[in-house]
């Protein structure tokens, strides 16, 4: 057991050193983010089940705050919101969830940053398209195959892993340092 539990942290203490390599991508992906936010438009985020969860949680830290106690900054996540993807769901299909939020509350300027460890989640893909009608940018935040979404996004990301749980924490590590750096943008320390 503890020779297993070892590895495990050999091998994602060893993925995160391959990430350092997509550090000029991440500051790109910040840089959008600021750029946004400066001209009053928001950072949208979206992604399933553990990336769902991880884009409420980088939203919230925009809103809420990072490291500083600073003004609310305007972002938000497709999935919170239990009546629209049910209604939008049940009416239009699961694909379309986010993509019909998006429809309705995205603004040309705006950044969307899809989540997706395969970046072949079809409602993900389905918001990225809709991005494109609006003219918002479009971040992919996948693991080392990319999926669909690499070659859908204005900026991709592939973390270096192939098991999704390492995706996951190396995507929030990313996540944790746009925010950082958006922060630091604004409130500079």
């Amino acid at each position: 057991m503890k020779y297993y539990i070892e590895s495990q942290f050999e091998q994602l203490s060893n993925q995160l050193l391959q990430l350092k390599a997509n550090s000029q991508t991440v500051v790109k992906i910040a840089d959008m983010c600021i750029d946004a936010l400066r001209k009053d438009r928001k950072v949208i985020w979206c992604g399933n089940g553990g990336s769902a969860a991880q884009s409420q949680h980088l939203a919230a830290e925009l809103v809420g705050r990072y490291k500083l106690d600073r003004p609310a900054m305007n972002s938000i996540s497709l999935t919170v919101d239990t009546s629209n993807l049910t209604a939008i769901g049940n009416d239009y299909g699961y694909d379309v969830v986010f993509a019909r939020q998006l429809q309705g509350v995205g603004q040309s300027g705006d950044v969307l940053i899809g989540l997706s460890t395969s970046g072949n989640s079809k409602n993900v893909i389905s918001a990225f398209e809709m991005a494109k009608q609006k003219g918002i940018k479009t971040v992919a935040l996948v693991g080392a195959r990319g999926g669909k979404m690499r070659d859908m996004a204005d900026v991709s990301l592939c973390v270096p892993a192939d098991t999704s749980a390492h995706i996951q924490e190396m995507h929030i590590t990313v996540g944790h340092l746009i925010c950082d750096l958006i922060e630091r943008s604004f409130y500079g320390k």
